[in-house]
């Protein structure tokens, strides 16, 4: 059982809880809480170890017997340790260091997620979940998104980065994958077209602005249209997370339709 704080297991524990760069250079990240690692699991995601304690729920001990079972570095440590290194205030008793492996994007995609400039962990990982959840095939990361493995985006996400792709690029890139594409560009934006009336049926990006500043200059250039959300009450605007999904779920309800 570990209990001493200056294990070199917990010390990459919080090392990558820290910082992005940290992360990028060990190319892992962490997952804390049962559904979490549940989800690392069913997904055949790599393991670099898990640590669990004794407050482990009899589900998360399956997960700690089905670790044990792949041949995966799984160690106990004291409740104090596990409750020292935790990012919530109540831990599950389970957390994993797994590797940082991406998702590879579909040949054609028909339907791109570019969260710009979202700072806020809590927005990203919404983005991701809804995304997740409503097909859309990758979320490309340009610069000055938050780090999308940070640890409140990847407990927002709630698994969404199991199953999506989640690649970072700078605007060069994302041009280039879209015209290879073929994929028509819009930004979600309060000024813009109601996107109830324009044609989201096509290969699209949707690009969702930051929450202070909307979308940067650079993702202007790459539109090829403005799109908004309307709205009869009297709210200036919805924030990132729930701007997004509204439309993300606007391009699946267009898809539906056509096909009903």
């Amino acid at each position: 059982m570990i209990t001493s704080p200056h294990n070199p297991k917990l010390k990459l524990v919080r090392a990558l809880l820290g910082r992005a760069k940290e992360r990028r250079e060990a190319g892992a990240f962490v997952v804390e809480g049962v559904r979490l690692v549940e989800e690392a699991v069913s997904s055949n995601w790599g393991f670099r170890f898990a640590l669990f304690d004794e407050t482990l729920s009899e589900r998360g001990r399956l997960n700690v017997e089905r670790l044990t079972f792949n041949g995966v570095d799984v160690e106990e440590v004291s409740a104090s340790v596990m409750k020292s290194v935790s990012e919530t205030e109540t831990p599950q008793g389970i957390l994993a260091v797994l590797n940082e492996s991406r998702l590879p994007i579909p040949e054609s995609p028909n339907f791109i997620l570019i969260p710009d400039q979202i700072r806020d962990p809590g927005n990203l990982g919404t983005l991701l979940r809804t995304a997740a959840a409503a097909g859309v095939q990758a979320v490309l990361l340009p610069p000055e998104t938050t780090d999308a493995f940070a640890p409140k985006v990847v407990r927002s996400g709630m698994g969404a980065h199991f199953h999506l792709p989640i690649c970072s690029m700078n605007w060069e890139e994302i041009a280039k994958a879209l015209k290879v594409a073929g994929l028509k560009a819009f930004i979600a934006d309060m000024d813009g077209q109601s996107c109830w009336e324009t044609d989201l049926r096509r290969p699209v990006a949707l690009i969702v602005g930051g929450e202070a500043e909307g979308a940067s200059e650079s993702a202007r250039k790459l539109a090829n249209g403005i799109i908004s959300i309307p709205m009869s009450g009297n709210i200036e605007s919805l924030n990132a997370g729930v701007a997004g999904s509204v439309l993300i779920f606007e391009v699946v309800r267009q898809r539906l339709t056509v096909n009903i």
